[in-house]
């Protein structure tokens, strides 16, 4: 076997087997057919990154197809986002379909099930269509309507189209096994009564084609060669081949679903309901809040579409479950912002520094390096002057030998500026201080080639000019759940574990080179992580969004507590 074989994950084997016993490459298509009753989370990423990224492995089209069946949960938004999150990253679908567009054929193809015999109104309420269905290991019972004459059916879900039933008082079921092990043969409903608009035929329909009729059927309208499911639709199979059945003609491609495991992200949750509570009931501000697991909040949180189709790419397919440490989609926003975001200065909470001995009045422009790991990012000019910020916890009156940064007596380096050193500090009524005198060495200058200049320090410090320092609001993002799997305890609710403290919103200082950044511009404040330009931003105040620290930090609060 070939190495590029071994590294195909299982449902590359199982294609790649199917083109060697009769399939070929030019009937491949694949699909990625999302509900649109809210917006894709990461675990969507995923899928969206498996068959996109199959179409392009085997240059086969890919269908964005929307399973929009259910008006009742289903909006115009939600297509609209789900359309841009799939172009953000970064893929292009062949057609834009819609289970909607074949109402009409699914509707004539019942309609043939009902001439044949294999499906029937039934006229139980669904209390009783439960209590008749069995159990997993005693066979149900035939519904008292599964014998209805042909004529009946077919009189009876005509009116059921016509609108002439109120909700709930008839179905449409498929005449399958109601002893079969596997439940859902078990006369699955094909049709239920819904008097309510559509996102876009509106009123035309009052019956909706329930989610196994519509799947299989317009993988087959479209000609879909394989349609890959999440774990849980691994049931739904034998369903899915059943209709199929129904409906195949010799001469086309049949359809085959195959299934892989869904991969869990610790410290979130990704149902789409418990998303849906999370913002109805305010935890977050938006499905795009940047603490949400959804793609559009880790777009305006700063993630880069290379970072997520990364991670997809490093979990992989797997045919069994488990649980993937949020850590790791970190380190992959943080690895790619690493290597195209410029390097800025801010400070978040500011400590002021007097320059004694810098001239009162006079400033200069100092060069810095936009990204030193990236020699075509330039420089750009950060002003200097007598009065400047530095964080409070750059400071320490005393301090033992292992404190690199700034003390009474002691020098650091200022970035890209000059080596000061400590004289004395003032402190307010209740001993908190509240400014440090010190002196600069004006020899010291970075870059200026002098011996002075080349005089090594043990601490730099970033920092900004007071006199030309940006005010921002700055908001500090922590992971929303405190508990790892918040939606797998019993006796808890999931919203019990939202950390408190999952946004902190503060006042930061920057240097003006960032004036002018756009919505989604990212760079890194030196020192202290990524940062992104949020949509909320104005002329007149910029809102930056922490992404993610220069480290994994929540690792070591985790190991102490």
């Amino acid at each position: 076997m070939s190495e590029e074989r071994e590294s195909l994950n299982f449902l590359e084997h199982i294609i790649e087997e199917d083109l060697q016993t009769g399939y070929k490459k030019a009937q491949l298509r694949f699909r990625f057919p999302p509900e649109p009753n809210g917006y894709l989370h990461i675990g969507h990423a995923s899928s969206i990154c498996l068959n996109f990224g199959l179409g392009l492995r085997y240059g086969a089209p890919v269908n964005l197809r929307f399973d929009d069946t259910n008006p009742a949960k289903e909006e115009q938004e939600f297509v609209d986002a789900i359309k841009r999150d799939v172009e953000w990253l970064g893929y292009h679908w062949d057609t834009e379909r819609y289970a909607s567009d074949y109402f009409d054929q699914l509707y004539d193809w019942a309609v043939l099930l009902i001439k044949e015999g294999k499906a029937y109104i039934d006229s139980q309420s669904s209390e009783e269509m439960a209590t008749q269905k069995g159990t997993p290991t005693e066979a149900g019972s035939a519904s008292p309507f599964r014998n209805r004459a042909v004529e009946e059916n077919l009189e009876l879900f005509e009116s059921m189209k016509a609108g002439k039933f109120e909700e709930g008082t008839h179905v449409l079921r498929a005449k399958i096994d109601m002893s079969s092990s596997n439940m859902l043969m078990r006369d699955p409903i094909m049709y239920r009564i819904l008097h309510k608009a559509h996102h876009r035929t509106n009123t035309d329909w009052c019956i909706y084609p329930m989610y196994d009729w519509t799947h299989g059927e317009s993988d087959y309208i479209e000609q879909v060669s394989h349609s890959f499911c999440t774990l849980e639709f691994a049931m739904h199979r034998d369903l899915y081949d059943w209709f199929l059945d129904q409906v195949y003609e010799e001469n086309k491609m049949r359809p085959k679903q195959r299934e892989f495991a869904r991969r869990n992200l610790s410290h979130t949750v990704v149902s789409k309901r418990k998303l849906a509570k999370l913002v109805e009931s305010g935890v977050v501000s938006s499905w795009d809040d940047p603490r949400m697991p959804t793609i559009s909040g880790l777009r305006r949180r700063g993630y880069t579409p290379q970072s997520i189709r990364n991670f997809a790419d490093t979990i992989g397919i797997a045919k069994r479950e488990n649980l993937i440490d949020v850590s790791l989609l970190e380190f992959h926003v943080r690895d790619h912002l690493n290597k195209i975001a410029p390097r800025v200065m801010g400070v978040l909470n500011p400590l002021k520094v007097v320059l004694t001995n810098y001239p009162e009045g006079e400033e200069e422009w100092l060069e810095a390096e936009n990204n030193p790991g990236d020699e075509n990012a330039g420089s750009r000019k950060v002003p200097f002057s007598r009065e400047l910020y530095i964080e409070q916890e750059d400071f320490k009156e005393e301090a033992n030998r292992k404190f690199f940064r700034l003390k009474l007596g002691g020098e650091v380096r200022l970035k890209n500026g000059y080596i000061i050193k400590a004289d004395s500090c003032t402190k307010d009524t209740n001993g908190n201080i509240t400014e440090v005198q010190c002196t600069y060495d004006p020899k010291s200058k970075s870059g200026s080639g002098s011996e002075e200049s080349l005089r090594k320090v043990k601490g730099t410090l970033h920092w900004v000019s007071v006199k030309h320092a940006l005010e921002a609001e700055i908001r500090i993002y922590d992971r929303l759940f405190t508990d790892e799997s918040p939606d797998t305890h019993k006796d808890k609710d999931f919203i019990d574990f939202v950390n408190p403290e999952s946004l902190e919103v503060i006042t930061g200082y920057l240097e003006p080179s960032l004036k002018n950044v756009q919505i989604e511009d990212r760079v890194q404040f030196q020192r202290l992580g990524y940062f992104c330009v949020d949509p909320d931003s104005t002329a007149e105040k910029i809102v930056f969004n922490k992404t993610v620290g220069l480290r994994d930090t929540w690792a070591k609060i985790t190991e102490k507590g």
